[in-house]
């Protein structure tokens, strides 16, 4: 494996085929009905993986994603199992490499979109008011300014691309013909409840949750399931209420610090992906560990 005592670029388990390596997950096959997910320290921006890993922070990804799938248990199932990492890693080695970043989760189908929720508008959502008033078909009141609170939380969804390319908007007209009507209703009511319970709670403990992205898929009986991650820094962007400002891009706890340093950088945004200063990993890390203490401790 490519690690240290704190990070972990790349896993390399052996005896278990390799399903998929994506911007940050490694994913194992362990049986006919599990998956072993590995969330590693690297980091992608602009769609693309850079080369410096970011101590602490698939440990910091999946300690706050399991907290958040705990809290929203209620609304929908979750992919994880009943299976501990013990139960499918034997090597010592191995156990103390992925202890903190690894879950092992049920094999379910995964669904081709992803369920975006914006409450501020920010990011391409921004890029895509200024040009025509709207955000993937949802008309908006003219004179918003970027950062701006909505009146209402709106259902965003895109197309899940694959490493190195983008994601795209698309409307929810789209999302039906993809997975069909009642499936797509499902997926925006309940993005809706997640993320309007979650903003509450982060709100609470200094953090607002701009935007963020959920992932689903189905099981044997076609149930909804919530999969990948769930409201992370990494999943969405989280600003410090105490510096929030609209129309500005405002600080966050999550990696739009490094796509600030990269602006600065003479780079196409395309691979290979170049290096990070030091004291843009140390920063970097330090805003994802603040947001696990803010939400969980």
């Amino acid at each position: 494996m490519q690690t240290d005592s704190k990070t972990l670029y790349r896993s390399n388990l052996k005896g278990f085929p390799l399903s998929n390596s994506g911007k940050v997950r490694d994913i194992y096959d362990i049986d006919d009905q599990h998956l072993l997910i590995v969330t590693s320290d690297r980091l992608s921006a602009f769609d693309v993986i850079l080369p410096d890993p970011i101590p602490g922070k698939g440990r910091v990804l999946t300690e706050v994603s399991n907290f958040w799938f705990s809290r929203c248990r209620d609304i929908i199932p979750n992919h994880l199992s009943d299976l501990a990492i013990e139960d499918v890693i034997k090597k010592e080695i191995d156990l103390e490499a992925l202890k903190g970043r690894s879950i092992v989760v049920r094999k379910l189908k995964p669904l081709p979109i992803e369920a975006v929720i914006r409450g501020y508008l920010i990011g391409s959502g921004w890029v895509d008011y200024k040009k025509t008033g709207s955000v993937c078909g949802i008309s908006l009141p003219s004179g918003l300014k970027q950062a701006e609170k909505l009146l209402e939380p709106i259902f965003t969804p895109a197309t899940k691309a694959d490493v190195g390319d983008h994601d795209e908007n698309i409307d929810f007209e789209t999302v039906k013909t993809l997975i069909g009507e009642k499936i797509a209703n499902q997926i925006r009511n309940i993005s809706l409840k997640i993320y309007n319970q979650a903003a509450e709670y982060a709100i609470g403990r200094g953090i607002i949750i701009a935007d963020t992205k959920f992932e689903f898929g189905l099981d044997e009986k076609n149930n909804l399931v919530l999969i990948d991650e769930l409201l992370t820094p990494d999943s969405s962007r989280f600003w410090p209420v105490e510096s929030y400002s609209k129309g500005i891009s405002p600080p966050s706890f999550d990696k739009q610090y490094v796509r600030d340093y990269l602006e600065t950088l003479n780079w196409d945004k395309k691979p290979p992906g170049p290096k990070l200063t030091e004291e843009v990993i140390n920063m970097t890390a330090e805003k994802y560990e603040d947001a696990r203490k803010k939400l969980i401790l």
